[in-house]
């Protein structure tokens, strides 16, 4: 029984790579309905359905060849009875299909149509490709991280897919939903990683604008330009993270490190250099795991830097149950936590096209047996086909 926030909240997503699969699997994590409507290619697409494709786990799949002359139509036919669309092609694309925003939303009025794109639906480079570090290049984002006199460091694709992209999408989509309950209207998401990306910098800029923050790489607070804020390599050529930047947890660092240092002098940037080699040369001593146990339960703000293999094993995200295994996948369970209508990560990833006929036929759509003979509308591969 699905038991989540979102429970009835039907779900048209039109299969994507990246932000807006992330997106589905949220929605789908909270309880929503999510049928996502792939194209025919992905049939033969390795690693699509099953353990592994963890960001479409908890949906459903429907095969429809969009550029067949019939598919079109069986789309807004799902479209009538869902809550949400969200669409993650380029400004345009969905209209030329005929399923834009206009067709859409005059078939269901309070359809919230959700848009992911990098860069908008509009503005200069709202044609162009890009992907995650194009995107967070362009905001100052990318800029922003690395070390002094070091290159910009890639945080994976975390800030701007998932961050600024998926994750401002599903913000988006859970606003419009409220705002459709009240008012019996829908409308138009458009997210875009630029937008988001840039939104999640909002402590960054007023920094800068009083003067906290200079725009460039490893000198400021949070980009490990202050010594007791940065990371170390351990004896063991791993490494510990450091964030000891109140007085009383800095005070505690220093005292489990042994370190002659005067602490009311902090701040005082004449003595960042000498108190920098001396915390490298401090935790060069031991081993990554000796620091951790050293200062596990202390306020020093002192944590192993762990592989995601070693993170899904920590103690304290095994107790929290962040990390779970799922067919022998390890994965993350779903967030945030609900006291009354508790989430959780969604089964499996379907095969692709395993729902085709069961979604037409359980959402009333008629006509599912004319559209699979003309190839709209394609079923799952079965075992002698593949």
């Amino acid at each position: 029984m699905v038991t989540g926030p979102l429970a009835g909240v039907r779900v048209v997503e039109l299969g994507g790579i990246g932000p807006g699969p992330f997106a589905g699997m949220c929605l789908a994590d909270l309880g929503a309905e999510v049928v996502r409507v792939d194209r025919p290619d992905r049939l033969d697409e390795i690693g699509a359905g099953g353990p592994t494709d963890v960001t479409n786990r908890g949906k459903r799949s429907v095969v429809l060849d969009l550029k067949h002359p019939s598919a079109p139509a069986a789309l807004l036919e799902l479209v009538a009875r869902a809550d949400v669309l969200i669409e993650g092609f380029r400004p345009g694309v969905t209209e030329r299909l005929g399923i834009g925003p206009h067709e859409c939303l005059a078939r269901n009025p309070r359809l919230v149509y959700g848009r992911m794109t990098g860069w908008g639906q509009d503005g200069p480079l709202a044609a162009a490709a890009g992907h995650d570090i194009t995107y967070i290049a362009l905001t100052g984002a990318l800029h922003a991280m690395g070390t002094a006199g070091g290159p910009p460091q890639i945080p994976l694709n975390l800030v701007g897919d998932f961050g600024g992209g998926g994750c401002y999408l599903v913000i988006g989509v859970l606003a419009a939903l409220h705002a459709a309950a009240r008012t019996g209207q829908g409308q138009i998401v458009d997210a875009s990683i630029v937008d988001g990306t840039a939104h999640l910098l909002a402590s960054t800029f007023a920094k800068l604008a009083r003067g906290a923050w200079t725009d460039e790489r490893g000198v400021n607070q949070l980009d490990g330009g202050w010594p007791f804020y940065a990371v170390y390599e351990t004896k063991d050529g791993k490494h510990v993270a450091v964030g000891a930047l109140e007085a009383k947890f800095y005070r505690r660092l220093i005292d489990l490190l042994g370190l002659d240092v005067d602490p009311e002098q902090q701040h005082d940037r004449s003595t960042w250099p000498q108190l920098r080699r001396e915390l490298a040369e401090r935790f060069a001593q031991h081993t990554r795991d000796e620091w951790a146990t050293l200062f596990e339960g202390t306020d020093a703000c002192v944590a192993p830097v762990l592989g995601l293999t070693e993170a899904a094993a920590h103690a304290h995200v095994a107790a929290r149950g962040s990390v779970v295994t799922r067919d022998g996948v390890v994965q993350p369970a779903a967030a945030p936590r609900f006291s009354a209508t508790p989430s959780r990560p969604g089964a499996t990833a379907a095969a692709v096209g395993a729902d085709t006929r069961a979604v037409f036929t359980e959402w009333g759509v008629e006509g599912i047996d004319e559209l699979l003979a003309s190839g709209a509308a394609v079923p799952a591969r079965t075992s002698s086909t593949r």
